[in-house]
């Protein structure tokens, strides 16, 4: 009841929540087409076409729910924001960098001479790598506490491959849902490589987060906790069971099914990123820095509450809106 008595306890939670909820849509929904920007050099010239018209219509939406997870950051937790900014700051600027640098190539790849056409498919994949890589090193360096070791550092390292490698296959498995033919077979084989990374990845954040501090350690192997958690690998074990399963039988067999491997794989990551919620709660800066402490004043927070029950089903209802509209198969890449 205390929870939901107290604007200064409800409100940071709530908050703390919808930046979470953000955080992860951004990881699903920006992480695969992140993942095909990825796969482009593994494709030909025809098939690069196809592989931007299947994230064309969604791409610049998908960004939108970073915007809104950095602005809920900002306004709610601003000493937080000031902590993991500045910490991250070389990093931010490589992803904001390559963010930048996929939005440019993909208008101009469209519109320059086709003798360009190659540089600017090339920048796309520059700017998906850094990107990706650059993410995967904020989380590293995020579950190591932000604190700047060589240790902590070549963790971050390994998570940022790992994280890239497991971009790469959510894009496949988007991929396999929304081409057909030879690039879906060749989608599930990409699918089939990238798996592993997203499998060590999980499995090397799982491992270290524990020792992170007694807390953390306390708060996964403590009893019963345990006993609570238990369904969380479980499942985890058992979604990457299934997507296997699955990559065998496609595209030969059940491609009305073919959406079902992106599917679990989202469920992979949402279980990963409740995983870490549990770990980190109630800190917003790992070990330093809880909600609570990092939280704007009760009555900024409800002014600002109103102002998101706007904002969010908006952009939740746009998204919904462009992935409706432009459901099935990818169809011919076309400007005019």
């Amino acid at each position: 009841m205390e929870l939901f008595g107290d604007p200064a306890v409800w409100l940071p939670f709530t908050f703390a929540a919808l930046m979470g909820l953000s955080i992860l849509i951004y990881v699903v929904l920006d992480g695969f087409d992140l993942g095909v920007g990825l796969l482009m050099p593994l494709s030909d010239e025809a098939e690069k076409d196809r592989l931007v018209a299947s994230i064309g219509p969604f791409w610049d939406a998908n960004e939108t729910w970073l915007v809104l997870a950095i602005g809920l950051l900002l306004v709610a937790f601003p000493p937080a924001h000031g902590v993991i900014l500045t910490s991250l700051y070389l990093p931010v600027a490589i992803m904001l960098f390559g963010l930048i640098l996929r939005g440019v190539s993909f208008e101009f790849r469209a519109k320059a001479p086709i003798a360009q056409k190659r540089f600017w498919n090339g920048a796309f994949f520059t700017g998906s790598l850094m990107a990706s890589l650059s993410q995967g090193f904020m989380l590293g360096m995020y579950v190591m506490g932000l604190q700047w070791t060589w240790i902590n550092a070549g963790f971050a390292t390994l998570t940022a491959l790992f994280l890239t490698v497991g971009y790469s296959f959510i894009g496949a498995a988007w991929l396999i849902h929304k081409t057909d033919g030879v690039l879906q077979a060749k989608a599930v084989g990409w699918a089939k490589g990238g798996i592993w990374g997203l499998i060590l990845g999980i499995g090397a954040i799982s491992l270290a987060t524990p020792f992170v501090s007694d807390r953390l350690f306390d708060k996964w192997f403590s009893y019963p906790a345990m006993l609570y958690l238990a369904p969380l690998p479980i499942l985890s074990a058992a979604l990457v069971g299934y997507i296997w399963w699955k990559l065998r039988r496609l595209p030969y067999y059940d491609d009305r099914y073919n959406w079902t491997p992106f599917a679990a794989a989202s469920a992979l990551f949402a279980l990963s990123f409740g995983g870490m919620a549990y770990s980190f709660y109630p800190y917003v800066v790992p070990e330093q820095i809880t909600i609570y402490e990092a939280a704007s004043a009760p009555e900024s927070l409800f002014i600002i509450l109103l102002g998101t029950l706007w904002v969010l089903p908006a952009i939740l209802g746009y998204t919904i809106l462009s992935y409706f509209i432009f459901r099935g198969k990818a169809t011919e890449l076309r400007y005019d």
